[in-house]
Formats: structure tokens, C-alpha cells, sequence
């Protein structure tokens, strides 16, 4: 049985600690989040702490699940190993990529098991868009978006996430490690630019913004994501993957707009396109935020108890991570950078 400790109980936290509440080889020692309440039903039997070192110390976990803000990811996945657990951290791994390379260091160094909360590897739709595009072979296209109308409690949301993190990386980190994935190949430079479109934020943020990635095969890629209530809901999903050979995309599995966090990675189907005509590879049984969860905490589960090598998993990590954290300096400064100078 694998003792875990939940750090952080909003949705994406509060899923997490759900998917080891009902797994049967995960045992939860105790949830940390910083109100001291817990909202779902299911957990509240659980030991509950405000301070997250306070509940290391005392629990003693095995696993250590870490969804707090993105500032605060680098220091509570190296205290836990320290501690002697393995870390599942959701994204991104670090707020810099010297912070996110010094996390994968503390793993490697005392041989902790670290994954990182990328929810796409674990979805079958996308491991098969990735699966059909490299069939196509490069050089590539990558087009993908990720718009959200938020408002309400989704905008609160959003704002709180964008006193450290730009959408621009809290959720194009998700999407670059999907094309690293396809390519292979090493990315060369950034170039993007971004607008604050809102008094609510701080003056030094933005909450729109699109880059562009050059890689050594000659693949290139566009990303855009903006949040707020004046976004529009058309276009806010687009993911095509282009190649000589033709093109796969991701066909909108409903229209439940772009709040919708279950929306963010449904597929209706894959629409492959090759000069003969086009194929419409139907996905049915499509999974759910939850079922995500569930399949990410399993796999971090089986990584402990097999022994998987995350070597590659964590590289690709860092490397993600330091093309998004390249475009928010390309839209502060108003200048490309160059990645061979930042990527590992």
C-alpha cells in the first residue's frame, strides 16, 4: 500500500486525491490545502493540514501529490523527496527552467520517482493523433489553441493562476510536449507576443498570447491561449497537425464551450487528410476529466512499483517547460530567444 499525501484541493487536486481515494493499491495519509476545508464529500474523513510541511513531517508519506499554485511546485517537489517520497506534480514542474532542471536533479540524485502532470499522454485519442501524425512523417505543422470565455468562478480562477503563470505557459506546456513528442526534433527559437486585456490583472501580466517554435527538422509551431470573459467562443479549439504528406486534426467532440474543462481534451475524432482522400477515425467512449485522473494516478502508482524508467518523461518535462517560459520572454522583451541557450 502506497501512503499519499494531496497538496493543493482545487479541481485539479481534489481529482487527484479522488483517483487514489479509489484506487486499491493508494492509501491517503492526509490533504493539505490552505483554508483547512475540504468541499468533496468523499474526502473529508481524511486528516487535514493548512501548512504543507507541517503534514510531510507528520504524515510521512510515500507519495507526495503536488496541485498548489505553479510558484510553489519546485520547493514542495524537492522538500518531499528529501523526505524520502516520490512526487506527482502537476503542471508546469517549475516557475524556471533552472528550478525545473534542479527538481529533476533532486530526483535523479536520491532516485525518486517524478512525474509530471501531463494529462495528454494518458488520453487514447491523443496518444493516437500523436500515433497518426508520425505516420505522416515531418517536416511538421503544429496548430493548436486553447481559448477559455471564463467568468464567474472560472475568471477568479484564472486570475489567481495568473499572479505567476501566463496561459501562454500554464497550458501550452501541455500541447508543445505533444509536438515534441511527434518530431523529436530539438527546437531552435521562439518568437511571440502577447496583450493584457484586462484591469483585473496585475500590470506586469497579460492574458493573451501566441508564440511560434522553430525546430532543427524544419517543423514549426503556432500556439495561442487567452483567458477572460471578452474571449470569443469561435475557433478557441484548433489542433492540426500538417505535414507533407497530409494532416491529422481533433474534431470538437461537442459544443459545451470553452469553460468547459472536460472539453479541453475530448476528441470527437481525428480527421486524417492525405492527398487521396481523408479518414474519419471515430473515438468513442471518450474519458472524462475524472477517468484522466484516474489513468494518471495509476500510472504514477506502477512507476513506484515497477521501477519505470521516467528519464525521458522527465527531460521532456524541462524541455516543454523552457519553450513556453522562452515565449513569456519573448512577449515581455518584444524579441525572439533563441532555445539552443535554454533547452537541455
Amino acid at each position: 500500500m502506497i501512503r499519499a499525501l494531496v497538496a493543493g484541493l482545487g479541481n485539479m487536486g481534489q481529482s487527484h486525491a479522488l483517483a487514489l481515494h479509489h484506487h486499491p493499491d493508494a492509501e491517503i495519509v492526509g490533504l493539505v490545502n490552505r483554508s483547512g476545508k475540504v468541499e468533496q464529500t468523499e474526502l473529508r474523513a481524511y486528516p487535514t493540514f493548512t501548512n504543507f510541511h507541517e503534514a510531510l513531517a507528520t504524515t510521512h508519506p510515500d507519495l507526495v501529490i503536488i496541485a498548489t499554485y505553479s510558484d510553489s511546485h519546485a520547493a514542495f517537489a524537492e522538500a518531499a523527496m528529501e523526505a524520502g517520497a516520490h512526487v506527482f506534480v502537476e503542471k508546469p514542474l517549475a516557475t524556471t527552467v533552472e528550478d525545473a532542471r534542479r527538481v529533476v536533479e533532486t530526483a535523479t540524485g536520491l532516485g525518486r520517482k517524478l512525474v509530471v502532470g501531463y494529462i495528454l499522454r494518458h488520453h487514447p485519442s491523443w496518444v493516437r493523433l500523436i500515433s497518426e501524425a508520425r505516420a505522416l512523417g515531418g517536416p511538421y505543422v503544429f496548430r493548436m489553441n486553447l481559448n477559455q470565455q471564463s467568468k464567474g468562478a472560472e475568471w477568479e480562477t484564472h486570475k489567481a493562476l495568473m499572479q505567476t503563470t501566463a496561459p501562454i505557459v500554464d497550458c501550452g506546456v501541455h500541447y508543445v510536449d505533444v509536438w515534441c513528442q511527434i518530431t523529436d526534433a530539438k527546437p531552435l527559437r521562439v518568437n511571440a507576443m502577447g496583450l493584457r486585456l484586462s484591469d483585473e490583472i496585475a500590470p506586469d501580466m497579460y492574458n493573451y498570447g501566441q508564440f511560434q517554435v522553430t525546430f532543427d527538422d524544419g517543423s514549426v509551431g503556432w500556439y495561442e491561449a487567452g483567458w477572460g470573459p471578452m474571449m470569443s467562443e469561435t475557433a478557441f479549439f484548433v489542433k492540426d497537425v500538417i505535414s507533407p504528406a497530409g494532416s491529422v486534426s481533433i474534431t470538437e467532440a461537442d459544443k459545451a464551450g470553452s469553460a468547459d474543462v472536460d472539453g479541453h481534451t475530448k476528441v470527437g475524432g481525428l480527421l486524417v487528410h492525405r492527398p487521396g482522400g481523408d479518414t474519419l477515425i471515430d473515438l468513442p467512449d471518450e474519458p472524462g476529466h475524472q477517468a484522466l485522473c484516474d489513468a494518471e494516478q495509476a500510472y504514477m502508482l506502477r512507476a513506484i512499483q515497477e521501477d519505470i524508467d521516467l528519464t525521458r518523461h522527465m527531460q521532456d518535462a524541462v524541455q516543454s517547460l523552457a519553450i513556453c517560459l522562452a515565449a513569456d520572454e519573448s512577449v515581455r522583451s518584444g524579441q525572439p530567444v533563441n532555445l539552443m541557450e535554454v533547452t537541455p
